[in-house]
């Protein structure tokens, strides 16, 4: 179950004590502010994380690292080691916001390597594509964005 279905059952999760913990505050506040939407805790239980993050009332500010190949320069490993570097110093949660490239192995390898909240911006490959598909962004079709 996710933290939310859990948080409207009034049941605390491991994660929300975790957070708890982290932010000192009580598991109880953390579970009723991501029932009422207030706090969330980004977890997917598809990707393992080494710790989870509260982001929202009264937890602490988090540090965002943003990676991302462009048109000008793709290079996987350097982002990777942009991704060790971020980790290393500190960094709460990663956005990749990559370009160029083979996007889908760009996310992948990053995602695997990625112990923390991580986040992309689909729309992105979706106007990448439909350019080279159809020749401009306003002729992307809906089936690329759902």
């Amino acid at each position: 179950m996710g933290q939310l279905t859990e948080a409207k059952k009034g049941r605390i999760t491991p994660e929300m004590r975790e957070v708890a913990k982290e932010e000192g505050l009580a598991p109880e506040f953390i579970r009723e502010n991501i029932a009422c939407g207030e706090i969330i805790i980004p977890k997917n239980v598809k990707h393992s994380l080494t710790c989870c993050k509260a982001i929202g009332k009264k937890t602490k500010t988090k540090v965002n690292t943003n990676i991302g190949t462009s048109t000008d320069y793709v290079a996987l490993d350097h982002e990777l080691k942009k991704l060790r570097v971020a980790i290393e110093a500190g960094t709460d949660a990663v956005m990749d916001l990559s370009t160029a490239g083979d996007l889908d192995k760009i996310r992948g390898s990053i995602l695997r390597a990625c112990p923390l909240p991580l986040g992309t911006v689909p729309i992105y490959q979706a106007a990448i594509e439909s350019i080279a598909e159809e020749g401009a962004l306003i002729k992307m079709k809906k089936d690329k964005i759902f």
